[in-house]
């Protein structure tokens, strides 16, 4: 059971509450696997998934899983990385089940993308230049795409009022990627220890405001 009132909760802690619910429920395993936890479209999963087999990541599960009556295990040889920046109580109850959670950027933008898929390979011992040699074509290719938004938005200025907890990954993508200048980063609330590789790549001095 868990509190999905729109009252009390905004729809990120919805979430959170949600899959912090599920993984009592999760049976135990001593497998090495990589668990994406966050909810994440099926067809982005799936290209996620084979991107993840091609480094040399076979065994990989997700929660949730597509199948409610399907959840899949947990243990101290699970290795976990989070999809959305405001999982942090789902994070900590994984954490006491044994498992790893694996410090990265998030998945917004090119470079947090390409961040985050390295963060795991690196938890698996998986070679760098295999990671450069699959995800090369991919970054070049969005990279291009984000051109007609770079133009837009250079040298505008950005402000950010406390909504959702993505706030702090959107600032770096936007400023990082986009060429913005950011004035200030409101957060409704701050992990610092699950937003440590985040606030790294603000550039200096940049104002973040939590409340």
């Amino acid at each position: 059971n868990y509190s999905g009132s729109g009252i009390e909760t905004t729809f990120t802690q919805g979430e959170d509450g949600a899959l912090k619910a599920l993984v009592p429920l999760m049976p135990t395993s001593q497998n090495s696997q990589l668990l994406l936890v966050g909810t994440l479209a099926n067809p982005v999963e799936d290209r996620l998934i084979k991107l993840f087999n091609r480094l040399g990541i076979e065994n990989i599960a997700s929660l949730p899983s597509r199948q409610s009556t399907n959840l899949p295990s947990v243990g101290p040889n699970t290795k976990v990385l989070l999809s959305q920046p405001y999982l942090t109580d789902t994070a900590r109850v994984l954490k006491d089940r044994g498992a790893e959670i694996i410090k990265a950027p998030f998945p917004l933008g090119v470079e947090g993308s390409q961040m985050w898929m390295k963060a795991a390979a690196n938890a698996f011992g998986i070679n760098d230049s295999l990671v450069h040699s699959t995800l090369a074509p991919l970054i070049d290719r969005a990279r291009i795409a984000l051109e007609p938004l770079k133009e837009k938005l250079s040298g505008k200025l950005l402000f950010l009022l406390p909504e959702s907890q993505l706030e702090i990954p959107l600032a770096r993508f936007l400023h990082r990627e986009c060429g913005m200048k950011l004035l200030e980063v409101g957060t409704p609330y701050l992990n610092k220890e699950m937003m440590s590789k985040e606030l790294e790549l603000l550039p200096e001095g940049t104002s973040v405001v939590e409340g």
